[in-house]
């Protein structure tokens, strides 16, 4: 049947054109009101200027005097009263101009207020414009059928068009060109290759591809960033609440003053001259231009703050939990190594456990799978599979009987080695077994991320002063982790309900923020002051109930994010002290009598436009990381891609040693140290002199100077020199084989060289590979 489209709503911009323009008419009817009140006085129509410029401050005082006794109701006593006071006070003494001045200011206020949530919440409801409706999905017989979104489930065979949003999460079958920028701000586009996850709601920009679904629609990544549109459009943002702190002191000293300049003066029109000097506009205006500001940026880096008062706790924040798995790791399981029988075939073992894992909805299927198309191999369509849930799989691959999973039985002594290895190092265990012979073990880890470490040392620069690692994982794979990333506490075996009571414990004391990707993280997330969810791979639950989302799969953004609030909140504090420091002085001289109610409400708006101005900046700067320049970006990419060269090479150094360490007499021993050396000295050695020449002297800009590469250019010198040392120690063999008393020195070099590459290329990755290589998507406007 003809493909279709990918079903999605359609924007309708003349209407909310409309609506944006309607939002703005009661500030326009007021302003044209005094200017036509001004143009009659001018024409020596006093009465009627008068009479406009009091319905003006009629028509302001209403809404605010009704905004004002619904707020004491509920016992929340705000900046309001002032204006209420000021408003009533020139109409009671004939200052009408004054009043309309003020009543001009309000609406301003109101308007900007009103324009602050609409654009806080704009690039959320712009989700809601490509929410994918409908989903192309691959019959039995090959054919393609359009259904309904809520009919696609887990496994599904999906294909996706060009131009086509990307309907449920899941795993590409080919290589595809996606648009990411309407789920992570990434404005460039990105070439994902097969096996790779992608998210629901990114766009196709290249040639149709497959995938498969790994979750339903209710359960994809767009689905729970369509629910927090949602929210956030109905949720009010408090976007006066850093003005309402200040006025628990400013309207009680504004009214003590009032009261005292009319009672020594024994004039009511100085009270209402200070009252109108008095109005609050500075803070009413600054507060949510600042702060808009900040919530607009933090959006186009991937992040989406709920509201405004969400972002100013955001930028007030002390302390940090964090989830382990999926928030400072990567969530999803990758082949750290791969151990064979001895004279097994690494690339075979991984192979077979692949083709029979594809069918498999299993998350360690889906990294099995993942690695072998990475490494190019060839997979087959198993036959007769079977899954024994908690045992593992069963195919045939090839006529062979193939088990992929847990063994049972005594293993053989490489076998062993191999389950210590891996339990020392916190990884999972995969048993490839075929006609009953254990093959190999495929040991997958859950790597922390590149820019884990350096998004800790971020966050404590911009002022948070403790972080804590929360996890349900064991203590030793926990401190790990902690190490790693450098934390300054960690709780292991943490229950849900020991998460919420520990940050409970942490927000008495401080404003706490609970980062994490979870099911079981969700109560820790609703308990914080802020709850940021990873939503580009975390779980809906998290989502629902968090006060911001990542939406790109970064954990670097979360710094963004805080250093950008921090700056926000810093500029709309500024302004607002600034300005209310200027209408005191205007409050003194109007006590004194030298400042009538008229010139008072104009030096007020001289003084809104000063606040303006200044939370204007909060637009731009506040990000301490450097700008990347595009060949340098090019750069990282290139040295990230050879990393799996070298990562390949790093694997048959391993299976090397263990040969020299466990069976040196082999006649295979020694060629395979010869091909190691081969492949250390044609691979390894020029992807480093690459990096020395070209890709270090790029980075002292990003970096801020050359020392930062210092470090891994001394250990590019010890890499090449244990190389060398390899060479000789191979030229000393003659005869074809190992003699007894080569082995010691072999061992060590051998095993030295593989635990300075490891550490070498995590450092690189962490350093280097984790500066942010994208630009963010250019503002809508």
């Amino acid at each position: 049947m003809a493909a279709e489209p990918t079903e999605c709503v359609e924007p309708q911009p003349a209407r909310g054109r409309v609506r944006r323009w309607w939002a703005w008419t009661p500030l326009f009817g007021l302003g044209v009101a005094v200017l036509a009140g001004a143009a009659l006085r001018i024409g020596g129509q006093r009465t009627a200027a008068e009479a406009i410029w009091a319905a003006v401050t009629v028509a302001a005082l209403l809404p605010a005097a009704w905004s004002m006794l619904r707020s004491l109701w509920r016992r929340h006593f705000g900046v309001d009263v002032i204006a209420v006071l000021a408003l009533a006070g020139a109409l009671a003494v004939g200052e009408y101009l004054a009043g309309a001045v003020i009543a001009v200011m309000l609406a301003t206020g109101r308007s900007l207020e009103a324009y602050a949530q609409r654009r806080a919440t704009r690039d959320l409801r712009a989700l809601l414009a490509r929410a994918p409706r409908t989903a192309r999905r691959r019959g039995a017989g090959g054919g393609v059928e359009v259904v309904p979104l809520d009919q696609v489930e887990a496994a599904d065979r999906l294909l996706v068009g060009p131009g086509d949003a990307v309907p449920v999460d899941g795993t590409l079958d080919e290589a595809a060109t996606l648009d990411e920028s309407v789920v992570t701000g990434e404005s460039r586009l990105l070439q994902r290759a097969a096996g790779e996850t992608v998210a629901s709601g990114v766009v196709n920009a290249g040639a149709a591809f497959g995938m498969r679904a790994t979750r339903n629609a209710a359960q994809s990544t767009y689905a729970g960033i369509v629910r927090l549109a949602e929210e956030a459009t109905a949720h009010k943002a408090p976007m006066v609440r850093l003005a309402d702190r200040y006025a628990a002191a400013f309207v009680p000293f504004t009214l003590v003053l009032a009261g005292l300049a009319g009672l020594l003066a024994g004039d009511v029109v100085r009270s209402v001259a200070v009252l109108v000097v008095a109005t609050p506009c500075p803070l009413l205006l600054a507060t949510p231009i600042a702060i808009v500001s900040g919530l607009s940026r933090v959006a186009r880096r991937g992040v989406l703050v709920r509201d405004g008062g969400s972002l100013e706790l955001l930028g007030r924040a002390r302390t940090l939990l964090v989830d382990k798995t999926g928030t400072l790791t990567a969530g999803r399981p990758r082949a750290a190594e791969t151990v064979v029988a001895p004279g097994g075939d690494r690339d075979e073992a991984l192979r077979l456990a692949a083709s029979v894992e594809q069918l498999s909805p299993h998350v360690l299927a889906a990294a099995l799978v993942r690695q072998a198309r990475e490494r190019g191999l060839a997979l087959t369509e198993p036959a007769d599979v079977t899954e024994e849930p908690g045992r593992g799989v069963t195919g045939r691959v090839d006529g062979r009987l193939v088990s992929v999973g847990q063994v049972t039985g005594e293993l053989p002594d490489w076998a062993d080695r191999a389950r210590a290895r891996a339990e020392l190092a916190g990884w999972s265990t995969v048993w490839v077994s075929a006609e009953d012979a254990v093959l190999g073990a495929i040991l997958l880890e859950d790597p922390v991320r590149p820019d884990a470490r350096r998004t800790v040392r971020r966050l404590r620069a911009a002022g948070l002063r403790r972080i804590v690692l929360v996890t349900g994982d064991r203590p030793t794979t926990a401190a790990q982790v902690a190490a790693a990333v450098g934390v300054d506490d960690t709780l292991a075996r943490c229950t849900p309900r020991q998460k919420v009571d520990r940050v409970r414990a942490e927000a008495d004391r401080a404003v706490t923020v609970m980062v994490g990707d979870g099911v079981n993280d969700a109560p820790a997330l609703a308990q914080a002051h802020v709850g940021v969810a990873m939503g580009a791979t975390g779980a809906r639950a998290s989502a629902d109930v968090a006060d911001a989302v990542l939406t790109v799969d970064r954990l670097d953004r979360l710094a963004d994010a805080v250093e950008i609030a921090r700056y926000a909140r810093r500029i709309a504090v500024q302004s607002a002290v600034v300005g209310m420091g200027l209408a005191v002085l205007a409050m003194l001289a109007a006590a004194a009598g030298r400042l009538p109610p008229v010139v008072g409400a104009f030096l007020q708006e001289g003084i809104d436009v000063l606040v303006i101005l200044n939370a204007l900046r909060a637009l731009r700067g506040g990000l301490r990381r450097r700008a990347v320049a595009p060949r340098t970006r090019e750069l990282l990419a290139r040295a990230a891609e050879e990393h799996r060269a070298v990562r390949e090479v790093l694997a048959g150094l391993r299976d090397t040693a263990d040969l020299v360490a466990t069976d040196p007499a082999s006649p295979g021993c020694l060629p395979a140290v010869r091909e190691t050396h081969r492949r250390l000295t044609e691979q390894v050695l020029p992807h480093e002199d690459a990096e020395d020449r070209q890709l270090y002297p790029a980075l002292t800009e990003p970096l801020g100077s050359g020392e930062a590469t210092s470090t891994m250019s001394r250990a590019h010198v010890e890499i090449r020199r244990q190389v060398d040392l390899l060479g000789v120690q191979l030229g000393q063999s003659d005869d074809g084989r190992l003699r007894r008393d080569q082995v010691p020195d072999l061992l060590a070099t051998l095993y030295g060289l593989d635990a300075v590459l490891r550490l070498h290329l995590a450092q690189e990755e962490e350093e280097f590979f984790s500066l942010d290589p994208a630009e963010p998507a250019p503002e809508r406007r």
